[in-house]
């Protein structure tokens, strides 16, 4: 087995230079548990400044990418510009990015398998609303979104999953750890049953959604939880006992 846990904060449209500044030194300053992976997902226009201010263990990601090189896309960004910038990883297919700008799972895929193929590592993220949990819809939706993942990617090595149920997301609601293990489980048997053994043995999938420094030793402990996604709390000290869940 042997997943390595991987922790990402996700900063959102959160940031200054000021801010940043403070929140680096916090994170470099740590300590951070040297058996955890660790990555910041950032405003675009601040990824070199991140970049410059972090040190190396710690990874930067975009928080989104585009499925072409380049072109007439007014807006977007390419998976090459965020390497150029220093980001060595991207977040795609958040739920943010689904809800509010309409992001449809192909969509997703298509950027997801591209951002891969242009040598970026991808935090993928699937997760059912309030209404689909409450449908009895949660394996039925986060199956199809990561389905659709599945049919554009070959190479799972780079690949990390985010499982975040959309009704836990900044409204302080937790999946509760039973909850989340219970989704991880599912979907490690459908990685099992549809792409490979070995690629359900080893990848791994975050549990996002309102992870806290209170709650995130219980989550870490169950056995499918490979780390975590973090919002709002990656904004604060606290993200430093996140990180470090497992000691």
């Amino acid at each position: 087995m042997g997943r390595k846990f991987c922790v990402g904060g996700n900063w959102k449209m959160n940031g200054t230079k000021a801010s940043i500044t403070d929140l680096c030194k916090v994170l470099s300053a740590g300590p951070l548990d040297p058996n955890v992976e660790v990555v910041v997902g950032c405003p675009a226009v601040y990824i070199s400044f991140a970049r410059d201010l972090l040190p190396a263990s710690i990874g930067v990601a975009g928080q989104n990418a585009y499925k072409v090189k380049s072109g007439a896309f007014t807006g977007e960004l390419a998976p090459s510009m965020l390497k150029d910038a220093g980001a060595d990883w991207v977040i795609i297919g958040h739920s943010e990015r689904r809800q509010i700008f309409g992001e449809s799972d192909e969509l997703i895929a298509e950027k997801v398998a591209f951002a891969l193929s242009e040598g970026l590592k991808v935090i993928a993220c699937i997760g059912e609303t309030l209404q689909e949990r409450e449908a009895g819809q949660t394996e039925a939706v986060c199956f199809r979104q990561t389905k659709a993942i599945a049919a554009a990617v070959k190479d799972w090595t780079n690949v990390v999953v985010a499982y975040e149920p959309v009704w836990a997301i900044g409204t302080g609601k937790t999946a509760t750890p039973a909850q989340a293990q219970e989704v991880h489980a599912a979907l490690r048997k459908w990685f099992t049953e549809n792409v490979s053994p070995e690629v359900s043995d080893a990848v791994r999938i975050q549990y996002g959604g309102s992870v806290t420094a209170a709650n995130c030793r219980e989550l870490a402990s169950q056995p499918d939880i490979d780390g975590f996604l973090v919002g709002g709390a990656s904004l604060k000290p606290e993200f430093v006992q996140i990180v470090n869940a497992k000691q």
